[in-house]
C-alpha cells in the first residue's frame, strides 16, 4: 500500500468529478472546496473545465445561475441531498438555462437511505439500486423544464483534505466535537426517568440526537470508503465516549460487510476524544513554525484549516491596509508545486529554528537558479532578511511564476515572525511552565489566585497583557492539565473572585469579539449588564469543571500531568503520546481504556469464549497500518509526535493521522461553547 494513501484516495475521487466538468458551471460547497484545495488545487479544476471564462461558484442560496450560453452545471456537495440543500439546487436550476445537470455528493446512497428512515433490512435488499439518487435525477429534469434533458446524481467519497502524505483532515466534520458532562443533562431532558444516563460512560448510539447520529454515519461512510481504497479490513478501537459510538458504527457498518470479507490487508483504526486532553490543544509547547503561522495569520475565507498570506509585497501597490483586499491572498496549501510541497512537508516535520532556516535555504536556492542578485547572510534568520530575498522576485514575472508557491510560504513565515502574536507565544509558554510547577506545589485555589492580577479591563491593558480570549485559553489549560478537582471552600472562593473579575472585564470591553458574543449571547458590550455577563461566566465555569473531569471515567489515562522531582521539573505528557506508547507496549497488555469494538456475532462469541478459554482479542498493534483519528481536532506538533513515536516504537508500521480539523489555541473555546454540538446543521 502506498504511503500517500490519503492523497491518492482524494485525488482518485476528484478525478471522477473532473471527468464531468468540461465546459460546465461548477458549484462547490466550502467543505468540498477545501478538499480540492489541499488535494488537487483549484487550477486542476479550472483546467478540466476549460474555456476562457472562470465558471467556479460557491454553492449558496444567492449563487449566480447559468446564462443562456451555459447549458451544463456540476454541483459538488459534501452533504446529504435533502431539505435545504435540495431547495438551493431547485432555486439555482430554476433561474438558469441548464440542459445537463450533474450532482456529486460526498455522502453514500446507503446513508441517504438511513436519512430517509428506510429500515436496515429494506436497505440491504436494495443493494445495487439507488432510488434516492434516481428520484432526484427526475426532479432535476423537471426543474430544468424538459424531461429529455440529462441529469446525473452519484456519490464520490470526497471526505479528506490531505495536508501531508500521512495526515489528512475532514472539513465537512470540522464542527464535530466530543460531548461534555453538561451534554448528558441535555440528553436526559428528553429521556424517561427509568432511562436517564448516569454519565458520559453510559452514552451509546441510542442516547444521541438523530442529527448527531446521522453526522456520525456520514463520517463512517467516508472512512469505510477510505479503508476500501487502502485495501484493508479494519479493527476499530476507541478512547472516550463519542469515539466509542463512532468506532462501533464503523465496526458494524452494514454496507462494508462484503468489502471486509475480500480485503487483503488489515489495519487498526483508533478513535480518540479531544476533550480528554485539551492541554495540548490550547498550550504553546509545540516548537513548530506551522502552528505559529496558523495562529498568527487570518483564516482563509470559507476554510477551517488554511490562512491568508498577504501578497501585496510582491506588487507595486503601497502596503496600506486598504490595499490588502485588492490582491488575492496566498495560502499554505501548494498541491501543484513540487518544490513548495517539499518545503511545506519539511515545515510540518521540523522544529521552529530548523524550519525558518529551511525557508531561507529554499529562497536562496530559488533566487540563485533565477540569477537574481542575492546577498548571502548567515546567522539568525530575521523577517527582514526573508523579505529582502522575496522582494528580489518582485519585478521578474518569470521568476514569480516559477516560484509562486515557495514565495507564499516565505511570506507566511516572514509575516508570522514579525506578528505580535508570535512574540506573545513565548509569554504563554513561560506562564504555562510556571503553572505546571505551581500545580505540583500548590492547590488549585492558589493557582487561580495567581491568575487573578492578570485579569485587567481594557482601559488598563497593554499589549503585553492578556485579552479576555487569551485568559479563557489559560483557564482551559489550567483546568485540563489539573484534571479531577478537590472541591472545597478555598476553590469556591478563588473561582468566585475570578468569575467576578472576568464578568466585569466582559462588560467593560469596548467591542465584544465574535467569541465573547457567543459566550455572552450578546452582540454589544454597551447593553451587556454585569448580571448577564455573570450568568455567562457561570456557564463558562461549568464547562471548565467539565474539562477538569473529562478523564474521570478513564482507569489508565487519568492524568496528563507529571509531577516534578529533584532531577526533573513538572511536565505535561500528552494523552496521545500515552495512547501510542500503550498501543506499542512490548508486553502488549490488554488496555482498559483502549476499547475494542466488536463487529457482529463472531467477535461477540470470541469475547464470550475468552472468559473461560484462551482466545486472543484483537490488539491495535497487531496490524501493519495504524489509522489514528482524533475527534475534535489535532495540532501539527501532535501529528509530528505520533509519527516520530510510531517510527521509534515499531519501525515499519504505517501510521495515518486523521482529524476533524487543524487546531490553534483559539479554536478550542469556539468549539467548547458551540451551541449546536448535539444538533449539528446537516444542511436540511
Amino acid at each position: 500500500m502506498s504511503s500517500s494513501g490519503v492523497l491518492s484516495f482524494t485525488q482518485q475521487g476528484w478525478e471522477q468529478v473532473l471527468a464531468k466538468v468540461k465546459r460546465a458551471v461548477v458549484y462547490l460547497d466550502s467543505a468540498c472546496a477545501e478538499s480540492l484545495h489541499w488535494g488537487c488545487g483549484s487550477t486542476r479544476l479550472l483546467e478540466a473545465v476549460g474555456g476562457p471564462d472562470c465558471h467556479l461558484r460557491e454553492f449558496e442560496p444567492d449563487a449566480v445561475g447559468g446564462g443562456a450560453k451555459q447549458p451544463k452545471a456540476v454541483f459538488v456537495l459534501s452533504c446529504l441531498l435533502k431539505g435545504r440543500t435540495v431547495e438551493i439546487l431547485w432555486d439555482i436550476i430554476c433561474r438558469s438555462h441548464f440542459q445537463y445537470c450533474v450532482v456529486v455528493t460526498a455522502v453514500s446512497h446507503a446513508v441517504h437511505l438511513t436519512a430517509n428512515h428506510v429500515p436496515a433490512a429494506a436497505a440491504a435488499e436494495m443493494e445495487g439500486q439507488q432510488p434516492v439518487f434516481e428520484q432526484l435525477e427526475e426532479k432535476l429534469c423537471e426543474w430544468m423544464g424538459n424531461m429529455n434533458y440529462t441529469a446525473e446524481v452519484f456519490h464520490v467519497p470526497l471526505l479528506l483534505a490531505p495536508v501531508a502524505p500521512h495526515f489528512a483532515l475532514t472539513p465537512a466534520f470540522a464542527s464535530l466535537f466530543p460531548l461534555l458532562p453538561q451534554d448528558v443533562h441535555l440528553l436526559n431532558s428528553t429521556r424517561p426517568d427509568k432511562r436517564k444516563l448516569g454519565s458520559l460512560g453510559d452514552v451509546d448510539a441510542t442516547a444521541l440526537t438523530p442529527e448527531l447520529l446521522l453526522q456520525i454515519r456520514c463520517l463512517v461512510s467516508g472512512l469505510s470508503s477510505l479503508c476500501e481504497h487502502l485495501g484493508v479490513r479494519e479493527e476499530c478501537f476507541a478512547v472516550g465516549s463519542l469515539s466509542r459510538v463512532i468506532a462501533a458504527d464503523l465496526a458494524n457498518y452494514a454496507p462494508a460487510k462484503n468489502r471486509k470479507k475480500t480485503a487483503a490487508g488489515r489495519a487498526s483504526v483508533v478513535f480518540m476524544d479531544r476533550t480528554l486532553d485539551l492541554t495540548g490543544a490550547v498550550g504553546h509547547h509545540g516548537d513548530n513554525l506551522v502552528e505559529k503561522i496558523i495562529s498568527a495569520l487570518p483564516q482563509l475565507p470559507g476554510h477551517t484549516n488554511d490562512v491568508m498570506v498577504n501578497m501585496i509585497e510582491l506588487t507595486a501597490l503601497q502596503t496600506e491596509e486598504e490595499n490588502c483586499n485588492v490582491v488575492a491572498p496566498g495560502c499554505l496549501a501548494q498541491s501543484n508545486d513540487t518544490t513548495a510541497k517539499a518545503l511545506w512537508e519539511a515545515l510540518l516535520n521540523t522544529k521552529h529554528k530548523e524550519a525558518v532556516m529551511e525557508v531561507r535555504r529554499h529562497l536562496v536556492e530559488a533566487a540563485s537558479r533565477e540569477n537574481l542578485p542575492i546577498k548571502m547572510s548567515m546567522g539568525r534568520v530575521t523577517p527582514g532578511q526573508l523579505m529582502s530575498y522575496i522582494q528580489l522576485f518582485k519585478n521578474n514575472l518569470k521568476a514569480l511564476m516559477n516560484h509562486c508557491g515557495l514565495l507564499q510560504l516565505g511570506l507566511a513565515t516572514a509575516q508570522t515572525l514579525k506578528h505580535p502574536q508570535t512574540a506573545k507565544w513565548d509569554n504563554f509558554l513561560a506562564f504555562e511552565r510556571l503553572l505546571l510547577q505551581s500545580i505540583g506545589e500548590s492547590t488549585m485555589s492558589v493557582v487561580l489566585n495567581q491568575l487573578l492580577p492578570m485579569i485587567k479591563p481594557v482601559t488598563q491593558r497593554t499589549n503585553e497583557d492578556y485579552s479576555p480570549e487569551e485568559l479563557l485559553i489559560l483557564l482551559i489549560y489550567i483546568y485540563s492539565v489539573t484534571g479531577e478537582l478537590t472541591v472545597d471552600k478555598d476553590l469556591g472562593e478563588a473561582e468566585e473572585k475570578v468569575k467576578k473579575a472576568l464578568a466585569q472585564v466582559f462588560c467593560e470591553e469596548s467591542e465584544l469579539s465574535p467569541l465573547l458574543q457567543k459566550i455572552t449571547d450578546w452582540d454589544s458590550s454597551i447593553n451587556l449588564t454585569f448580571h448577564k455577563s455573570r450568568i455567562a461566566v457561570d456557564k463558562l465555569f461549568t464547562s471548565l469543571r467539565d474539562i477538569a473531569g473529562a478523564r474521570n471515567l478513564m482507569k489508565q489515562f487519568k492524568s496528563v500531568y507529571v509531577p516534578g522531582n529533584h532531577t526533573h521539573q513538572a511536565s505535561y505528557k500528552p494523552l496521545l503520546k500515552q495512547v501510542v506508547e500503550e498501543i506499542f507496549h512490548p508486553e502488549r497488555p490488554d488496555s482498559i481504556d483502549i476499547e475494542h469494538m466488536s463487529s457482529g456475532l463472531t467477535d461477540l462469541l470470541k469475547t464470550g469464549f475468552s472468559m473461560f478459554m484462551k482466545v486472543s482479542r484483537p490488539h491495535p498493534s497487531d496490524y501493519p497500518v495504524l489509522i489514528l483519528f482524533v475527534v475534535g481536532g489535532v495540532t501539527v506538533s501532535e501529528v509530528k509526535m505520533v509519527k516520530d513515536l510510531v517510527a521509534s516504537l515499531k519501525p515499519g508500521t504505517q501510521v495515518i493521522v486523521l482529524s476533524t480539523r487543524l487546531l490553534k489555541p483559539f479554536n478550542i473555546p469556539e468549539l467548547l461553547f458551540a451551541t449546536d454540538r448535539l444538533h449539528p446543521d446537516l444542511g436540511f
